[in-house]
């Protein structure tokens, strides 16, 4: 197995792990305020690398690990095996471990230092814990896991599944720390509250030697979104407050050119948001990060 080649912002290393890449629903489906007129004018912009020949939304699912000089910090961890998934059957009691192969090719389990997780839902959480002899235990069992308190409260009431086998277990464990949504983690890397998806999602900001890196979780699903910011997906829990935080972001990211982590874009997910008109962007890939093999 080839490792990849880091993407470097100042004194730390990132590093893109993906657990699969498919399409997901129809764009008009995904986004239900999208019109016809609206999606016929994007498709030379989004085909074939993000919408396929049948007008799906492509998505990667993968997580991104961030090497500090202190820390190493794993933001977001996938969808898991063994999980129950009643909303998406497709996920339902996966057994492909080869994500976590391809995250030990980088780092051991065990010498993750943080867990954070922009929101709790099943492809975001899974990997927080494993099946072991019949329990769920933290995949990571020397990191502290950092949970948005408004988050944990909201999986908790309504997303029983991934609370049971992806939250509590690592509660229990004692390894959670339950903060506010505007949390810093340690110098140059802080939780910016960015809610609407859910009620406590947050994006992760990283600095390092004044380079700016935003991983923004499921604020943006997919590059239709930087042009229509107002495209909310049909599961957002509050959709104006998706639409106002998404503006809010783009245009922070486009004016001082934030490197974005995107969590959903397809390969290579990473690159910067650009203005394209009146309230509306598009997103400039960056090319240099590479798949493992």
């Amino acid at each position: 197995m080839n490792l990849q080649a880091p993407i470097r912002l100042g004194d730390f290393e990132i590093y893109r792990v993906v657990e699969m890449a498919m399409p997901f629903l129809p764009i008009d489906v995904m986004f239900p305020a999208a019109t016809e007129p609206e999606i016929e004018a994007l498709l030379p912009r989004l085909q074939p690398w993000c919408l396929d020949a049948e007008r799906q939304v492509l998505i990667s699912v993968h997580a991104y690990v961030v090497r500090t000089p202190r820390h190493v910090i794993l933001l977001d961890t996938c969808i898991g095996c063994d999980k129950t998934n009643s909303r998406f059957s497709f996920w339902e009691g996966r057994q492909d471990r080869g994500w976590l192969d391809r995250l030990s090719a980088l780092v051991a389990p065990e010498a993750v230092t943080h867990v954070l997780c922009s929101h709790l839902h099943a492809d975001h959480a899974g990997w927080n814990t494993r099946m072991i002899d019949g329990r769920w235990v933290p995949t990571f069992p020397n990191a502290t896991y950092i949970l948005a308190r408004d988050e944990v409260a909201h999986a908790e009431a309504n997303e029983p599944e991934i609370f049971a086998d992806s939250v509590l277990p690592v509660i229990e464990a004692g390894q959670a720390t339950l903060v506010e949504t505007d949390h810093q983690i340690e110098d140059g890397i802080w939780l910016e509250p960015t809610p609407g998806h859910t009620p406590g999602h947050v994006a992760v900001h990283l600095e390092s030697r004044g380079e700016r890196a935003v991983m923004w979780g499921d604020l943006v699903h997919s590059p239709a979104q930087c042009h229509h910011p107002r495209w909310s997906y049909r599961r957002d829990f509050a959709p104006s407050l998706s639409v106002a935080s998404r503006q809010r972001v783009l245009s922070t990211a486009a004016e001082h050119r934030h490197l974005i982590l995107s969590s959903h874009f397809p390969a290579p997910s990473v690159g910067h948001v650009l203005v394209d008109g009146d309230g509306a962007f598009r997103f400039d890939l960056l090319g240099v990060l590479h798949e493992t093999d």
